[in-house]
């Protein structure tokens, strides 16, 4: 399967259904890749599910990396994005140099950071790195948001949010993506641009939905946004299979004869020397 370019992403505007889908590592995006997922969204998500932060802001550029190119590997053929970290995006200097390790030594096609920062974004287009834009509930810094909560619900802040969306097109981005926004906002938003927007928690009127990979396969259990639909109950599976395991080693019954190898018995004899 070839990447999906830039252009190929753009004309997907209007005709719905692009899958954009978090992974982190090989297999996860191996299955990914193999299921046919459009694009791969190596998010700084992974610092909640994968490595236990309390919150994406301690995520660093060295993990993002690490992960990006275990993705990478898993899944050659798929358009991987690659978040900037929180701060790392801080002035056009910092965002070039992390997107010039992201794409060349992480494999990354393109890059997504949150919010509306328009110089940011405009030099890193400049310098030929493509950006995915990030509007509505913005992690890194959802606690000046007042929270993991819902955006542009009033009128003030609607008309903040289509303003920030049709600016990021303005400026260059290939799409956006819209966290947490009220279906009908979202909606609008989407049909005022000629990019593809991409929903998380925004409802089914965009251009396509993302979800992270842990959510999906019901692995990441310390919290459920409304927005997550479980496909798999992952977590209690590999817990009852764990626990099987578990309890064959506790009662012998693994490894049996099969899981074993042998030798051939002169050889074995061989060990204790010639017999008398």
């Amino acid at each position: 399967m070839a990447r999906l370019t830039i252009p190929e992403l753009k004309s997907r505007k209007g005709r719905g259904g692009l899958v954009m889908l978090t992974a982190y590592d090989y297999p996860s995006a191996k299955l990914a890749a193999a299921a046919g997922v459009d694009v791969i969204l190596v998010g700084d998500s992974l610092g909640m599910v994968v490595l236990g932060y309390d919150s994406t802001v301690p995520v660093t550029l060295e993990e993002v990396l690490h992960h990006s190119k275990a993705a990478r590997r898993g899944a050659p053929g798929v358009h991987i994005v690659a978040d900037l970290p929180f701060m790392s995006d801080a002035t056009p200097e910092r965002a070039l140099s992390a997107a010039e390790r992201l794409i060349k030594e992480g494999g990354a096609d393109s890059v997504k950071l949150e919010g509306a920062k328009l110089e940011v974004i405009k030099a890193l287009l400049a310098a030929g790195v493509p950006v995915l834009g990030h509007l509505g509930l913005t992690p890194q810094t959802a606690g000046s948001l007042g929270g993991y909560k819902v955006q542009g619900r009033d009128s003030l802040a609607a008309k903040r949010l289509l303003a920030d969306a049709l600016a990021l097109q303005d400026a260059g981005v290939w799409g956006v993506v819209l966290e947490m926004v009220p279906a009908q906002l979202a909606q609008l938003i989407s049909k005022q641009l000629n990019i593809p927007a991409i929903g998380i928690g925004a409802g089914g009127d965009v251009d396509g939905q993302v979800l992270v990979f842990h959510d999906l396969i019901g692995v990441f259990d310390r919290f459920k946004p409304r927005f997550v639909k479980r496909y798999l109950e992952g977590g209690s599976l590999i817990r009852d299979a764990i626990s099987a395991y578990a309890a064959d080693v506790r009662s012998g019954a693994f490894p049996a004869e099969e899981h074993a190898y042998s030798m051939e018995q002169g050889e074995l004899e061989g060990l204790y020397g010639e017999k008398d």
